[in-house]
């Protein structure tokens, strides 16, 4: 025969002495000596008595309390645990509550370090600023599976195939690091969507260089003496990066070496080394002549505050009618020490700042090739600003 249920009534609730009384159906009103009072559900599982507070009485009334006794008994038939039980569905409510916004930015957040300037160049976010989060931005993040992934990315997939491949990248790290906090997702998810898209059609291109026996005449041309050319002129001759030149700073350079610090060199994310640039006869000629722009010590600075943009040597060079860009004059000093000189590979893609060799290889070769690459930058230096030197091979190191 079932126990009879709503033995209670709301008025009688507020009248009632110290101690516990039964509703029926496993509810308890306990009525506290201070005059507060609580409900809660008895149950037996695996033998063993328990008692899961369900609310303040009069926060939660009569009729709220009975509705959510009601909810366990079956959970227990099941055989689980009615308290762990609920503890695991408030987990999985919580884990629903992170949209991917917020879980992006705080990925973005934990990984600033890493990026060159604390990732203030916003570089690393924007693929998902522009390409995921407008539309997946607002969905919880445990939500988000492979189809939603290629129904956004499908867009780009194919016609910006390197935006998109980014895109993924980074929502790859931000699903993983959802996954680090304790939340549900599925860490395949990327790769799965990966595969519903396919293989991408889109070839990357390679950023346009000027032609190695091109590099002196263009050079020559950089006669205007402004900011801009300056800039060109010792990117060219130091065969850099454009960020580490744009924030060359005039307490990097010491006599001929310019040390470049490992935060600002790609590829060199966390190494605790910087890079040594030496400085030829030109280079330190054009640096003395572009030293009465310095602002703040910076050799660079831009028209208002911090230092030149990125795309003021490119506008500079499309202005001229140009496809080429700055960043491939690093493919034109690297195709002349290829084909016009004897350095070796190691030498040359030093030179470059590209890391050499293994792990196990570098922690036992401990030298920059500092007088060797000395040695070749004074030869570019010289073949730029004597065209006829440039097709001679005379360096053999």
């Amino acid at each position: 025969m079932a126990l009879p249920k709503h033995k209670l009534t709301s008025a009688e609730l507020k009248a009632k002495a110290p101690g516990k009384y039964s509703d029926g159906g496993g509810l308890w009103f306990h009525k506290r000596n201070d005059g507060g009072a609580q409900w809660f559900l008895r149950y037996t599982i695996f033998r063993r008595r328990h008692e899961m507070g369900l609310g303040s009485f009069p926060d939660v009334t009569l009729k709220a309390a009975r509705d959510e006794a009601d909810k366990w008994p079956a959970v227990v038939r099941d055989g689980k645990d009615a308290i762990k039980e609920r503890e695991r569905r408030r987990r999985e409510s919580e884990s629903n509550m992170h949209i991917l916004r917020d879980v992006a930015l705080d990925a973005f957040e934990s990984r600033k370090a890493e990026l060159k300037g604390d990732g203030k160049a916003g570089r690393w976010f924007s693929p998902l600023e522009l390409h995921v989060l407008p539309k997946l931005g607002k969905m919880p993040i445990s939500q988000i599976d492979q189809r939603d992934i290629r129904d956004t990315l499908a867009p780009i997939w194919h016609d910006k195939a390197d935006t998109a491949r980014k895109a993924m990248n980074r929502l790859s790290i931000v699903m993983r690091h959802a996954a680090a906090l304790g939340l549900d997702v599925d860490l395949q998810a990327t790769e799965k969507a990966k595969a519903l898209l396919g293989k991408q059609r889109h070839t990357v291109k390679n950023i346009p260089a000027l032609n190695w026996r091109d590099v002196p005449a263009f050079y020559q041309s950089l006669d205007g003496g402004s900011i801009t050319e300056l800039a060109l002129r010792l990117l060219i001759l130091t065969a850099v990066r454009s960020y580490p030149l744009r924030h060359l700073h005039l307490d990097q350079i010491d006599g001929d070496i310019w040390t470049v610090p490992a935060e600002a060199m790609k590829g060199r994310v966390g190494a605790t080394s910087d890079f040594r640039v030496p400085l030829s006869q030109e280079v330190q000629a054009v640096i003395a002549e572009a030293t009465s722009f310095a602002r703040d010590g910076f050799l660079f600075p831009g028209v208002r505050k911090g230092v030149i943009s990125d795309m003021t040597m490119s506008n500079f060079m499309k202005r001229r009618g140009m496809t080429e860009r700055p960043h491939g004059f690093r493919s034109s000093f690297r195709d002349w020490v290829a084909e016009a000189t004897n350095t070796p590979h190691d030498v040359a893609e030093t030179a470059l700042g590209h890391t050499v060799g293994g792990a196990v290889e570098r922690s036992y070769r401990r030298t920059d090739f500092l007088e060797q690459r000395r040695a070749l930058m004074e030869q570019w230096g010289n073949s730029i600003c004597n065209p006829k030197n440039i097709d001679q091979k005379v360096i053999r190191l």
